[in-house]
C-alpha cells in the first residue's frame, strides 16, 4: 500500500483503490469457495452468505471504477494472493469465520475510515464516500461471521478462546485491527467488551520471532 503522505498524488489514490479491489475480490472468491468446500454447512448459513457475496462484488466494482477514473486499470499493476493464501489453511468452518469475516473483515472496520480519512484529506470525496459505504457493510459482515462463529464453536469455550484457536499461522489478533481503533464498531457487530479489548491489546509478533517460527533464518 502507499504511503500515507503521498495519497495527495492521484495515481497513488489509484494504486490504493487498485489494492482493494483486489482484496474485495479475493473475498468474493474465497466465499463461493467456502460454500464448495464446507457442503454440509447449514441452510441458513449458505443462504446468509450470498447477500454478503453480492456486497463484496459491489465492492470491487466501486474500487475498479475509483481506479480506472485516477489511471490505475485493473490488472495494470502486480496484485498478491494474500487473502485467499491464508484462507487455504482453513479445515472447518470455524477456521474460514475466524480467518476471514473475524480478522480480514474485522480488520477492515478500522481500514475503511483510516482511508476515508486520507481520502478525503486529499479532497477525494468520492473514494471518502465508498469508503464509508464499505465501512457500514463491513459491521454486518462481521455481525455475520461473529453470529455462526458462536453458533459452531464449543460452549465451554469463550469467543475469544475460540478465536485464537481457529486462527491458523501466521495469522494472529493483530491483524484484525488498523491504527486507529474503531471500538464502536465492533460493539455494533456484536463483540463483547472482552473480546473488544482482548483485540485492542493484541501484540504483533516481532519479525525476528517471526522468522523463527515459521522456519526462516532471521536476519541479523
Amino acid at each position: 500500500m502507499p504511503k500515507t503522505t503521498e495519497f495527495g498524488q492521484v495515481r497513488t489514490r489509484g494504486v490504493a483503490h487498485h489494492i482493494m479491489a483486489n482484496h474485495e475480490l479475493q473475498a468474493l472468491e474465497i466465499m463461493a469457495w467456502t460454500l464448495l468446500a464446507f457442503p454440509d454447512a447449514p441452510t441458513d448459513f449458505r443462504q446468509q452468505l450470498v447477500p454478503i457475496m453480492l456486497d463484496e462484488q459491489r465492492h470491487t466494482r466501486m474500487h475498479l471504477r475509483r481506479a480506472q477514473s485516477h489511471g490505475v486499470p485493473f490488472g495494470s499493476i502486480p496484485v498478491n494472493g494474500h487473502v485467499w493464501l491464508r484462507t487455504q489453511a482453513s479445515e472447518s468452518l470455524l477456521d474460514y469465520l475466524a480467518c476471514l469475516p473475524l480478522t480480514f473483515e474485522g480488520g477492515n472496520l478500522d481500514h475503511s475510515l483510516q482511508f476515508a480519512r486520507l481520502f478525503d484529506q486529499a479532497g477525494d470525496a468520492k473514494s471518502r464516500d465508498v469508503m464509508k459505504v464499505i465501512h457500514a457493510d463491513e459491521i454486518e459482515h462481521v455481525a455475520f461471521g461473529l453470529r455462526w462463529f458462536r453458533v459452531f464453536k464449543p460452549d465451554h469455550l469463550s469467543d475469544w478462546e475460540a478465536y485464537v484457536a481457529h486462527l491458523r499461522w501466521p495469522l494472529t489478533p493483530y491483524a484484525s485491527k488498523g491504527k486507529v481503533f474503531q471500538r464502536t464498531a465492533r460493539e455494533q457487530a456484536g463483540m463483547s467488551l472482552e473480546f473488544i479489548e482482548s483485540i485492542r491489546q493484541a501484540k504483533a509478533i516481532p519479525r525476528r520471532s517471526r522468522n523463527t517460527l515459521e522456519g526462516k533464518v532471521p536476519d541479523p
